[in-house]
């Protein structure tokens, strides 16, 4: 029956709300006099009934007028309520007005009486459908937890209410005055109960809704969150709210900042606004991961230009189409200029800067996956100090201001030929600082950054999500992380304070062990680790050994005496560099090598250019390996004589 109502057509459905409505206005009405007469079976006479039939006729005309018939009930707001509120008391005084007028004896008493009554069976039809709608939808969502009896968790669990998918079962709250309160009807829980509310009310997703500038230490909440063995996930910040981008019940993986475990960097706005402000700027590389997020926080100082220089077809097109929705949307007016081309084209660079007068170069273009420069030797060269060398030749050439070099910690006594060259592209840049003053070059390194193309977070939790194993390379190695925005703002703020040949290095904290990265983000996924100890559980840790050129740990600095700067946690490295005689000799051999296409010579003048480059393994590239494996077969293959 009930569900024959709910198919009815919108019509019906509005015709069988008045229905009700005219018979509990009635009911109240005669209700009202009754109990102000003290008569059970109280009759009223023919003015009485006249009087008590134009004010329902009224009563529902006001509350037409009002929409209260266009609400949809099972999603009823707060307005809706104060829509019926306002509405009997409208009736109430027309129930006066037309006692007065019609001269029939109303009790002052009685439209008190008749205005309560009125929003009880009103309001209270709609809350016992709406209930009853609700109620099996309950029954088949998820039960969660709102960890934050904020703004933030309030709104979260009034979305989630409307939902399909989970339905709130109680509130985490950071304030023990809070706990056993109720929000929303929905229980509140101190922190130090966390446990006990997971258990009581079989929680099976907590989400982290935490208002903006809370001062909530979220290192050590995931740290008292991993042991519950349940998904811990999280809503968008506010910045996302208020953009439009996101929607308050958009729940998703934990932000991979809180799987940093430290505090970010906070750059200093006004320093890099004043650098980028009006001038033109060029990011090489503007499609990849480090490149794209320049891109995107250099526009929001609105720089008059900005020249989005990437080799990649695609690639390009992504980042030109979000950062033109960007500037249209936030009113930034930009000119934003796609230009398709590679780092190695020295005209090519050249007449780009030249043709958009480019103040600033970002040079985030380079080939930075250890095994696969490994695989790909002479195009890592290539790419990577032929690349840097030739940009910032261009750059010198079309008189630009600054050149900032994206550099990576590998740089540091590398054992990989990505390393290697990236040592290199920062001495060709530091020679090339004494050797002319028109241009000022400087270099930005550091450490693993979370999220990238490559990073281990995404590709641990594929790996989880299609049950496992979890694949780490060594059991001890270790790595500084960052996230792609701070890693971003540290490129920035380095280009602000550079002065020429610098290399600036971030104060990263301490290093992450990359097995208790993957353990944690099991955990949080609510999951257990499945060892001897625990057969079953539910990911395994698989240990496949070091790659070719990876080392257990990394460093930032060559030397162990670096120098402050003006920004608390970027500090700058002090480390030799050669002339630039020196370095044209090696670059001269570089380029024979290249185009010889000989490996080893590659190989061994990156060992002797002082970068710092002793490999911990053979050389790996496919193609050169391949070649001589070839080469011996054919070498080994007996002659067949034909006679014919």
């Amino acid at each position: 029956m009930f569900q024959k109502f709910l198919n009815l057509s919108r019509l019906q459905k509005r015709v069988v709300s008045i229905s009700a409505d005219v018979v509990a206005l009635t009911f109240a009405l005669w209700a009202a006099f009754s109990l102000r007469f003290e008569q059970s079976l109280w009759m009223p006479t023919r003015d009485q009934a006249i009087l008590s039939g134009l004010t329902v006729v009224i009563s529902v005309a006001v509350f037409v007028r009002l929409g209260l018939y266009r609400a949809v009930v099972r999603y009823l707001s707060d307005r809706a309520f104060l829509t019926v509120v306002g509405g009997t008391v409208i009736s109430a005084v027309a129930l006066i007005l037309l006692g007065y007028w019609l001269e029939v004896a109303v009790p002052r008493s009685v439209p008190i009486i008749y205005a309560a009554l009125a929003f009880i069976f009103v309001a209270g039809s709609r809350m016992g459908v709406r209930m009853l709608v609700m109620h099996p939808g309950r029954r088949n969502k998820q039960p969660v937890a709102i960890i934050g009896a904020g703004e933030t968790g309030l709104q979260l669990c009034q979305a989630l209410e409307q939902g399909t998918e989970y339905r709130p079962v109680a509130f985490i709250s950071f304030l023990k005055a809070n706990h056993r309160a109720l929000i929303n009807g929905v229980p509140v829980y101190d922190i130090g109960h966390v446990e006990k509310a997971v258990r009581k009310h079989r929680v099976k997703r907590l989400l982290l809704a935490l208002d903006a500038g809370s001062s909530v230490d979220r290192k050590r909440l995931l740290k008292q969150l991993e042991p519950l063995a349940v998904p811990v996930q999280t809503v968008p910040s506010m910045a996302e709210l208020i953009s439009g981008n996101k929607r308050i019940n958009d729940i998703r993986d934990l932000e991979i900042e809180d799987l940093l475990g430290r505090e970010p960097v906070r750059p200093d706005n006004a320093q890099i606004s004043e650098g980028l402000f009006g001038k033109s700027v060029m990011v090489t590389g503007a499609g990849g991961s480090i490149g794209s997020e320049l891109c995107r926080q250099i526009i929001r100082h609105k720089p008059r230009i900005l020249v989005l220089f990437e080799i990649s077809e695609f690639a390009l097109y992504s980042i030109e189409r979000e950062l033109r929705s960007i500037n249209a949307i936030e009113g930034l007016g930009v000119k934003i200029h796609p230009l398709l081309g590679s780092v190695v084209h020295r005209r090519r660079s050249e007449a780009a800067m030249r043709a958009f007068a480019v103040d600033t170069v970002y040079h985030a273009a380079a080939y930075k996956h250890v095994p696969l420069v490994e695989h790909n030797v002479i195009e890592g060269v290539q790419n990577n100090v032929f690349g840097t060398w030739h940009t910032a030749e261009a750059a010198i050439a079309a008189g630009v201001e600054r050149f900032v070099l994206v550099s990576t910690d590998k740089a540091v006594r590398p054992t990989n030929v990505m390393g290697a060259t990236k040592r290199l592209a920062e001495l060709v840049l530091q020679a090339l600082a004494h050797r002319q003053s028109g241009t000022v070059f400087s270099m930005v390194r550091f450490g693993n950054v979370l999220g990238s193309s490559g990073s281990v977070v995404p590709l641990f939790r594929d790996q989880i999500r299609d049950g496992g194993p979890v694949t780490v390379t060594h059991p001890d190695i270790i790595r500084y992380f960052m996230t792609i925005p701070e890693a971003s703002q540290l490129v920035l703020q380095a280009g602000s304070m550079g002065q020429g040949g610098e290399v600036f290095v971030l104060d990263m904290g301490e290093p992450v062990k990359i097995v208790d990265l993957a353990r944690k983000i099991i955990r949080l996924m609510g999951l257990e680790e499945k060892t001897e100890e625990k057969p079953d559980g539910d990911i395994e840790i698989v240990f496949s050994g070091l790659r070719p050129g990876e080392k257990l740990f990394e460093e930032l600095l060559i030397g162990n005496n670096p120098q402050g700067t003006a920004h608390p946690r970027i500090m700058m490295a002090r480390e030799i560099s050669l002339s630039w005689p020196e370095l044209q000799k090696i670059l001269e051999g570089l380029g024979r090598a290249s185009q010889a296409f000989d490996c080893e010579a590659a190989v061994e003048l990156l060992k002797e250019a002082q970068t710092g480059y002793v490999p911990n393994g053979s050389l790996s590239d496919l193609v050169w390996s391949n070649a001589e494996t070839c080469a011996e077969a054919h070498s080994s293959t007996p002659k067949v004589v034909s006679f014919n």
